[in-house]
């Protein structure tokens, strides 16, 4: 892969050159879904599976435990002084590292989309950031269904498996969009306004928030909209998106990193015409609701 610039400071904290660091954590990601994610989808049980509920209803997996297992051991065995933020660790143990306020951070999300996977539905991923200072410096989002690896590294670009994500130019009206929206997570004022008069062609809700950002920034769907995301849903694919030329915000108009625990809404388009467009709609349309 082929960087736009190099990156003096990440280098300097992670104890080698970006691009050997992308290769190592990318190759840690795809080993660790072959053997702990996709050896269990290929072959659905659900006992076998040990589908358990998480205090907020939302699933976990033998597969989920043990690629954040695996995962985490390699990143820690390669940067002992960097921790790492998983999904799955329990509520106090996520307070605990956020507390620690080391200046690097790996936040994990072993298997984003775990109940697409109990279902059989290909559509889920491993997502992997690298938040420096407050900010996201690094995230690996990989799709393991099409052997899909996207990677951002800030001011170095957007890649898939390896190849530059160019900026898009589409002007385009919004009426020629696709969009991606979880109605599960807005407000019913929101959601009914929107379902009342759609501004775009067609919308999907798929399932899987990481690798929705993906999508967006490699323009599959144009326009985003979710009501609730954490922080493992967000780090890696904000920033991909942002580094293929693509836009994002809360619905309050701040930026949607948050180094914290507390969920965050997300307007994000692949282009910044498309996000004046949305966003300008949303304000316009159902202001009370957002």
């Amino acid at each position: 892969m082929l960087m736009k610039n190099g990156n003096q400071e990440l280098d300097a904290v992670l104890g080698m050159p970006v691009e050997l660091c992308a290769l190592y954590v990318e190759n840690v990601v795809r080993d660790t879904a072959k053997t702990s994610i996709m050896s269990r989808f290929s072959s659905l049980k659900t006992a076998a599976l040990n589908v358990q509920h998480k205090d907020d209803q939302s699933l976990v997996t033998l597969a989920d435990k043990e690629a954040e297992r695996v995962i985490t051991e390699k990143l820690i065995e390669k940067w002992p002084s960097i921790p790492v933020l998983s999904e799955e660790l329990s509520l106090e143990e996520q307070e605990q590292v956020l507390s620690d306020n080391s200046d690097a951070l790996w936040i994990l999300d072993p298997l984003d989309g775990t109940s697409n996977f109990t279902a059989g539905i290909p559509y889920f991923c491993t997502s992997l950031a690298l938040i420096i200072n407050g900010q996201v410096v690094m995230g690996l989002v990989y799709d393991p269904c099409r052997d899909e690896a996207f990677f951002a590294a800030k001011g170095s670009g957007a890649f898939i498996n390896n190849h530059a994500i160019e900026e898009w130019q589409e002007t385009a009206e919004l009426s020629q969009t696709m969009a991606l929206i979880d109605f599960k997570r807005l407000s019913p004022p929101l959601a009914s306004g929107i379902a009342a008069s759609p501004p775009y062609r067609s919308q999907r809700s798929f399932g899987a928030s990481a690798l929705d950002w993906c999508w967006i920034a490699s323009n599959r769907c144009q326009i985003y909209l979710h009501g609730s995301q954490k922080l493992w849903d967000y780090a890696a694919g904000s920033l991909i998106l942002a580094e293929s030329g693509g836009v994002s915000s809360t619905f309050q108009g701040e930026e949607v990193l948050h180094c914290s625990l507390h969920p965050r809404s997300v307007i994000a388009a692949s282009t910044g015409r498309y996000f004046e467009l949305w966003d300008s709609w949303l304000e316009d349309k159902i202001p009370q609701s957002v």
